[in-house]
């Protein structure tokens, strides 16, 4: 009872996250893999249906993606599988490829899944966690509300009773308004309904399956009053999926064709499973080890015929609450999702599209987060132009452009804030030897024939010639200087081009009879980058400080 059951072994590291799992876990790891079924099984199916697949497939993704990630992933609490988020990515592009639904439509879908594994797998294995921080706060904020948008727009029709229109969202948001009037009452009041028990479930108790509930109440109501004959369409017969392994038939030019597609879900998933592990994988989280858990669900997942998986925020926080202890609670959770789909699809067929409509525009609202929006309002109104810009371009563009562009607009204004930073002058504090930048509320000591810089941000050839203008112009408008301390704590790095401007400062000091040192070059890769570039070389002997106040004490003539 007490020996662990499961170990990991260094070589090959399968079953991480199951490590150290002893008996006594079965009973909290049960009780959590019931709650992770309940929550998933009409979720998977909405998903499913989101992306153009049969319900099932939501099923058969998630017993990939959980197995997967089981075998592969690091965290003990993250679960796997189709997923919101995604699904419109690549939904919405695919149908570019192939009519939706076509069996060249699955089988695109499968490859790119296989083609999101490899990528993520290949990010794991070359501990490429660092990418997952490239998209900002502010533009995964405006991301997923674009994402809402879309899923939203494409289940009104669902939820109104109404075809379903075509084109753009604009388009799709006007033919809606046209049709207003041919709304089915039913069908809205089943699938508002079911939107709303999800809604008050989740805030009464989260470990409440109130999706699998109102999924349940509503199909049962529209059986009773005859719905079904009067217009609230149902999903029909689904069949009863087995599973086989299969590589999807392809050629190199659907290889090149899906790549940036690929990609940018790959960045998506990659992105969202970092911030599931830091959530919920307590102080030592494995970004690196959950890429590889969840890229070897999105082969798995591509092997079976299936699509693209990804890690779920809610699902995991699910597990948490309950208690589950380990992935054998997401295994648990296979197991009842894979006895419904091996013999119980036939209780699917009378579920109504309306009340999957339901269940997505719930997930459509929780992704959407009206807090953060308003907190960016209030603390940052630039970086809400950010936010906006990012919604604006997800939902009226196509959406691989759109993501493509929200992603693009992270990189730059990352850029952008490494650009602004400009070198700023030092003062000692009055009564102690630590010297700080300006202060306008205190004034400072400075020394005479000493001027203290820093640059608080990483030296690159984005900033180079700003740097070298301003520190240059400094030196030039200080009569009487004999001394140039570089405060360097926050130069975290040193590109090739800012090491030329630095050499260049050096020189340009020397050349006016003015010493120059540098005091707390506390990076590692700052250091590096000083002996590689010849930097090092370049300064006096001895010209390297742990302190600002050594380097004026040690280089500065005393009267």
């Amino acid at each position: 009872m007490g020996q662990p059951l499961f170990t990991a072994s260094a070589n090959l590291p399968v079953f991480r996250a199951l490590a150290g799992w002893r008996c006594r876990d079965l009973g909290p790891d049960l009780a959590a893999g019931l709650t992770l079924a309940a929550i998933a099984i009409p979720e998977q199916m909405a998903t499913a249906q989101l992306g153009g697949f049969a319900p099932s497939a939501g099923f058969v993704v998630f017993i990939a993606g959980t197995i997967g990630f089981a075998l592969f992933g690091s965290s003990r609490m993250l679960s796997s599988g189709a997923d919101s988020t995604i699904t419109p990515i690549f939904a919405g592009t695919l149908a570019l490829f192939a009519a939706n639904g076509s069996p060249v439509y699955f089988m695109i879908a499968a490859l790119l899944a296989l083609m999101t594994g490899v990528l993520m797998i290949a990010a794991g294995l070359f501990r490429m966690g660092w990418i997952a921080n490239l998209l900002s706060i502010p533009v995964m904020t405006g991301f997923l509300a674009g994402i809402a948008i879309h899923i939203a727009v494409s289940q009104l029709p669902e939820l109104l009773g109404l075809p379903r229109a075509s084109g753009n969202t604009v388009q799709q948001i006007a033919s809606l308004a046209a049709h207003l009037g041919q709304t089915n009452l039913r069908t809205l009041a089943l699938g508002a309904g079911v939107f709303a028990v999800t809604l008050i479930a989740e805030k009464i108790d989260a470990r409440i399956p109130g999706a699998l509930v109102a999924l349940a109440a509503g199909t049962l109501l529209a059986a009773v009053l005859g719905w079904e004959q009067r217009g609230v369409a149902v999903i029909g017969p689904v069949a009863a999926l087995r599973p086989h392994f299969a590589m999807p038939d392809t050629d190199i030019a659907n290889l090149v064709r899906l790549l940036p597609l690929a990609l940018i879900v790959a960045m998506v998933a990659m992105v969202q499973t970092a911030a599931t592990t830091r959530g919920f994988a307590g102080d030592a989280p494995d970004i690196n080890g959950d890429f590889i858990g969840i890229g070897v669900g999105n082969v798995l997942s591509g092997l079976v015929g299936g699509f693209a998986v990804n890690a779920s925020p809610p699902r995991t926080g699910a597990v948490a609450a309950v208690g589950g202890r380990s992935q054998v609670a997401g295994l648990l959770a296979v197991a009842a999702v894979a006895a419904l789909l091996l013999f119980g699809t036939r209780l699917l067929r009378h579920i109504p599209t309306a009340a999957l409509a339901g269940i997505l525009l719930f997930v459509a609202q929780r992704i959407t987060n009206v807090s953060l929006f308003m907190k960016l309002w209030t603390q940052s109104r630039g970086e809400i132009l950010l936010v906006l810009a990012t919604v604006a371009a997800i939902a009226i563009m196509p959406i691989q452009l759109g993501v493509s562009i929200g992603i693009l607009l992270s990189l730059l204004n990352g850029l952008w804030s490494i650009t602004r930073a400009r070198p700023i002058e030092f003062e000692r504090i009055p009564g102690t030897t630590v010297w700080w930048a300006e202060n306008p509320e205190q004034a400072g000591d400075k020394c005479d024939g000493v001027l203290v810089l820093a640059f608080q941000a990483p030296l690159a050839f984005v900033n180079a010639a700003v740097f070298e203008r301003d520190v240059r112009a400094a030196i030039d408008a200080r009569a009487g200087l004999k001394l140039v301390v570089l405060e360097a704590s926050s130069i975290v790095t040193i590109d090739f081009t800012a090491a030329q401007s630095l050499a260049n400062l050096i020189r340009h000091c020397r050349a006016n009879g003015i010493a120059f040192a540098v005091a707390r070059l506390e990076s590692t890769r700052a250091e590096r980058a000083f002996a590689q570039f010849g930097l090092q070389t370049l300064l006096a002997d001895g010209h390297l400080f742990h302190s600002v106040q050594d380097a004026i004490e040690t280089l500065m003539p005393r009267e």
